[in-house]
Formats: structure tokens, C-alpha cells, sequence
């Protein structure tokens, strides 16, 4: 059965991002205590950005247990501007003793957005030790919500959001123009917990939406881990179109 969303909303930003370290020190804490590794997927974004920056702050955290992967990203050289992965690099990577072989970043300097993608499935497959049907069970996914109600690079009308075999795909996104390489459905929705991250008084219409409009038929909807937790860490500017009750 799919998991029923936990919403919790905090009273700033600043409490918002020191939220979400907490649950991330202590996701990863328990993970590698019961199985000696804390697998992540991480988002871009502004906003994970600045838990990023906090997090490289917090020493006591396992750092060279924790196998560091992306949900997405973008089709661009790892060290454009817009790479999701150059963010995480020099917010966080570049500050934390993690351990070089523990980051699995997506080779999307390829040419072919596709073949990064079957790349970056394979990566999964060999990591998670998967057979033909499984997907893999991260520990955590970071997600956040755009304004059009997309999460990773799944957005409203892309034909990615059909997609049920595949981990990854290039998904072409017709607003941009471009392909992005993004994690599936059914890979977000295996996960043991999919946290999303929302702050700032412009995302308060689509997280009415997203958490209050069930007939919306928006992406960040199709999120349901089915054996997991799906939690939602709002900022009050964030939550402030929400009427119902959260903790």
C-alpha cells in the first residue's frame, strides 16, 4: 500500500533546512548502522542547494559511508553551470570526506542523452545488485516540486511519465527544448523514504495543489513510495495556501 504523505511545516527557512539536516543525519545514521551504507539520490535545485551548504557543516555525519547518486539531470558537461551534479560538487562534495568511489554521478556530457541514460540504469543494476524487473531501494530521494508540478525531470505532458520499465531516461522536455536524464516513477516510488523540500511564498500555489487538488493529475501526485515514507518539509511561506492541518 502506498504511503500517505507526512507534511511538516516549519516556521522559517532557516528552521526548514536545519529539518531536513536532521532527518538526513539521521536517515543516514540508522542506515549505516543496520546495513553499513546510506544510499542518497540527490535533486538540484536552489533549495537542496542551501541543505547542501548546511550539511557540509555537520562533521559528525558518516560521510564515507554514504553512496551518492542523482535523480536527475541535466544534458550538459558535469562542469556547466546548470549541471545538478557541479552544484552538489562544490556545495557539499568538495567539503565532506566522501569517498570518491561512493560518487556515482550521471555522465551527461554524453552526446547521446539516451545512451546516458542506459548508462547511469546499468550503474543502478551493478550497485543495488538487481535482477531483470527489480528496481533499486534508496535510502533516500531528495525531491523537490517546480511550479508546474514537476519532480525530477518529470514533467507535465513529457512522455516520461508513462514509463514503467525503465530506471532512468532521457525524457524530452518540450518547454526547454532539451532531454533530461531523470530516475522513473517506479524507482522513486521504491525508495525506503522520498523527501521533498519546499520554500518561499512562490511555491505556496503548487503545494495547494500538489498536497490539497487530488484531481490535479500532476507529477510530484504520482509519488507514493510503496514501501516507504513520503515526507513533505514546507517552510510556513510554502504551506501558507495549505488548509489542512500538519505537523
Amino acid at each position: 500500500m502506498s504511503s500517505s504523505p507526512e507534511v511538516r511545516i516549519l516556521n522559517s527557512s532557516q528552521d526548514l533546512f536545519e529539518a531536513a539536516a536532521a532527518e538526513f543525519a539521521a536517515q543516514a545514521s540508522e542506515s549505516v548502522r543496520a546495513r553499513g551504507r546510506f544510499s542518497v539520490a540527490l535533486s538540484g535545485g536552489s533549495t537542496p542547494k542551501t541543505l547542501y551548504s548546511l550539511l557540509a557543516t555537520k562533521p559528525a555525519i558518516a560521510w564515507d559511508r554514504i553512496c551518492f547518486f542523482w535523480g536527475d539531470e541535466r544534458h550538459v558537461p558535469p562542469d556547466h553551470p546548470e549541471s545538478n551534479y557541479r552544484m552538489v560538487r562544490e556545495a557539499l562534495l568538495s567539503k565532506v570526506p566522501a569517498r570518491p568511489e561512493n560518487i556515482f554521478r550521471i555522465h551527461s556530457e554524453e552526446k547521446d542523452a539516451d545512451a546516458a541514460a542506459q548508462q547511469y540504469e546499468q550503474t543502478l543494476r551493478q550497485f543495488f545488485h538487481l535482477s531483470a524487473g527489480e528496481f533499486p531501494r534508496f535510502d533516500l530521494i531528495l525531491l523537490g516540486v517546480g511550479p508546474d508540478g514537476h519532480t525530477a525531470s518529470l514533467f507535465p505532458g513529457s512522455t516520461g511519465l508513462e514509463e514503467r520499465q525503465r530506471l532512468v531516461i532521457a525524457n524530452w522536455v518540450e518547454k526547454f527544448k532539451t532531454h533530461r536524464i531523470t530516475c522513473t516513477f517506479p524507482v522513486l516510488n521504491a525508495a525506503a523514504c522520498d523527501l521533498f523540500l519546499a520554500s518561499g511564498p512562490d511555491k505556496a500555489p503548487i503545494i495547494h495543489e500538489v498536497l490539497e487538488n487530488s484531481s490535479a493529475n500532476l507529477p510530484s501526485q504520482a509519488v507514493h513510495p510503496t514501501r516507504g515514507r513520503l515526507l513533505w518539509l514546507l517552510d510556513g511561506p510554502a504551506a501558507a495556501g495549505l488548509s489542512r492541518n500538519a505537523k
